[in-house]
């Protein structure tokens, strides 16, 4: 959840968490959230030997999270998807040096008994290719071999933003609007990405963390995709909702107000306040 500090007003300032679902003023001690869990993967079918399987990749998950999926579903130990990765010649863009965050596509995948880590690995990043390449995500506006990786990039940060899917095209102008006037994004999904957890409140001390991934103290896109976005992400980035946004916040699901304000953005904040203290529910869990 972005949100701009400009230097007169640090004394008391308004810091946003993902997505906006909770909100802390920075006049005292910061609270904070114990990781959120994350369900991994729908394995269905039953008798192995004489009924068909698929293993399910939701969208928005994290590479490694999709790791420890197909370990589970192809009865492995744990790591062994992982440590294939390395030698899996996976079809990835130089970019990524290697690394298939953001092309390991959200879809339902058979499984047999003669499925491997590297061959699931590399029907999940082929099919992220026929998304990217031709599918209805890109119709109109593919993006080069240039910018692809960008899109991806942006996509991934849209995922874990966005309260809803309608919001997505919104999001996805305010991150594009912010990179083009040179502000960091400050997005605590980037953070969480760098901390390794899903945690719904981030702290002032965790802002302050040295990583790449740190998109309050970094300006630009974090250096990979944050997780795997699926395709109504990726026509989002692709082709971001008209407006001059520059932040916004998730008062209530459902509710998500964009404004390019900072005095708009800080009444916003406080609506969402005044419901956290009253016991209002606030927010969804994280995906």
């Amino acid at each position: 959840m972005p949100t701009h500090i400009p230097p007169w007003k640090t004394r008391s300032t308004v810091r946003l968490t993902r997505r906006g679902r909770a909100a802390l003023v920075a006049t005292g001690a910061v609270l904070a959230a114990a990781a959120v869990a994350v369900p991994l993967l729908t394995l269905g079918g039953g008798d192995r030997e004489h009924r068909p399987r698929t293993l399910l990749i939701p969208e928005g998950r994290r590479a490694s999270q999709v790791y420890t999926a197909v370990d589970k579903a192809l009865g492995l130990p744990a790591g062994s998807t992982a440590k294939s990765v390395p030698k899996a010649d996976l079809r990835l863009p130089a970019e990524a040096h290697g690394n298939p965050e953001g092309y390991l596509f959200p879809a339902t995948y058979p499984i047999d008994d003669r499925t491997t880590p590297r061959s699931l690995l590399r029907f999940m990043v082929d099919t992220a290719h026929d998304k990217f390449d031709g599918g209805p995500s890109t119709a109109g506006a593919r993006p080069t071999a240039s910018t692809a990786y960008r899109t991806v990039t942006v996509a991934s940060i849209v995922q874990a933003e966005a309260d809803r899917k309608a919001d997505m095209g919104k999001v996805a102008r305010v991150v594009l609007n912010r990179l083009q006037r040179g502000m960091p994004l400050q997005m605590d999904s980037t953070l969480n990405y760098a901390l390794h957890r899903f945690a719904p409140v981030v702290s002032t001390a965790d802002t302050k963390i040295d990583s790449p991934y740190n998109s309050y103290r970094r300006m630009g896109l974090p250096p990979t995709p944050i997780s795997n976005p699926g395709e109504d992400a990726l026509r989002a980035a692709l082709h971001p909702t008209p407006g001059n946004w520059l932040y916004f916040v998730t008062v209530k699901p459902g509710d998500t107000r964009f404004t390019a304000s900072y005095e708009e953005h800080r009444r916003n904040v406080a609506d969402l306040n005044r419901l956290r203290a009253s016991g209002t529910p606030s927010s969804t869990a994280p995906h």
